[in-house]
């Protein structure tokens, strides 16, 4: 059984309601590579928000190395 990540709450501005709002805010590990061997090196964290009002979600990518 995976553990869920922790989530917050948080106070941002949505794009879609057009003002501040409350969004459930957590971060994921995301695999970007589709190759086998390079799997295990290729997870990268994203800060995933959805807006609790419109259930907009939106990822950024947190590590642009």
């Amino acid at each position: 059984m995976a553990a869920t990540p922790p989530r917050q709450t948080m106070v941002e501005r949505c794009p879609s309601c057009e003002r501040e709002t409350d969004h459930e805010v957590s971060l994921e590990l995301r695999t970007e590579s589709t190759k086998a061997e390079n799997v295990r090196y290729s997870r990268e964290p994203y800060r995933i928000t959805r807006c609790l009002r419109c259930d907009e979600r939106r990822s950024q990518r947190m590590n642009n190395a």
